[in-house]
């Protein structure tokens, strides 16, 4: 079913997830019915599936595991293989436009792998799951870099030179057109997400845009989608202001680099 709609494949170790939601929230700002696949969730495990910000019905779920209950086990599936399976059934079933896809766990590896998407996207590298991904940065960005696609653009966030030659080696392997956002001239939008952490990611997403000809994408879309992530895409956690009296300020990392971004 991943044949059935375009994508954009975005991995990373720390900003993915404010960036998937940025880019989604853009492409709804522009008219298109999109779906967003992010792990892991929060409170609903719906939360991880979700298109124009709506959460997979209840019942959408319920029925894709009955239906496919003996394949998973026969197979040996996990649980991450199979809510990446029911993600893009969803997606191919509801007809999206286009859907933003986040890795799960490293790149080259993971479930999500199996699609060729417009764009790939990288944020940035940081030591994280080095059980499975290796212990040093450049382990664990040929993991990452293993979802540049043949013929297919890449865009890195962020330059990072003990890594930098990793992205670029890789990317020529594939003849594919890499860009490094903080290189190039990209401008600056104003974001409803905090943190001073998003001007990393929001050039990103800007260099992404640049490279999806088959869209109509402008600039008010782009700016109202910066300024509406939160209500379009129903994103959590990330410097959310909880209440006032007394304030209370949720955010949200899983690695030691993650939580040095504020």
């Amino acid at each position: 079913p991943h044949r059935n709609f375009k994508s954009i494949h975005v991995a990373g170790t720390n900003g993915k997830g404010s960036t998937s939601h940025m880019l989604a929230s853009v492409f709804q700002e522009a008219g298109y019915k999109v779906g967003l696949y992010t792990s892991p969730h929060l409170k609903d495990f719906r939360e991880r599936i979700r298109i124009n910000g709506e959460l997979i019905p209840e019942k959408s779920v319920v029925s894709f595991v009955k239906k496919h209950q003996s394949f998973f086990v026969d197979n040996s599936l996990s649980f991450f293989e199979m809510t990446v399976g029911m993600a893009f059934d969803y997606f191919s079933t509801e007809k999206v436009d286009i859907a933003i896809i986040e890795v799960g766990l490293g790149g080259r590896l993971d479930a999500t792998n199996i699609i060729t998407p417009e764009v790939s996207l990288i944020t940035n590298i940081g030591i994280d799951h080095t059980a499975f991904l290796g212990n040093d940065l450049k382990s664990i960005a040929v993991e990452k870099a293993g979802i540049i696609k043949f013929n297919v653009p890449v865009v890195v966030s962020e330059t990072q030179p003990d890594v930098k030659d990793v992205f670029v080696d890789k990317a020529a392997s594939k003849d594919a057109t890499i860009y490094f956002a903080d290189k190039e001239s990209v401008k600056e939008y104003e974001t409803d997400l905090l943190g001073s952490y998003q001007s990393h990611n929001s050039k990103g997403v800007v260099a992404v845009l640049r490279e999806l000809k088959a869209f109509n994408v402008f600039e008010e879309h782009i700016v109202s989608g910066f300024l509406n992530v939160v209500s379009n895409t129903g994103l959590l956690g990330r410097w959310q202001v909880l209440q006032e009296d007394p304030k209370i300020i949720c955010d949200t990392a899983h690695n030691a680099e993650g939580l040095r971004f504020t």
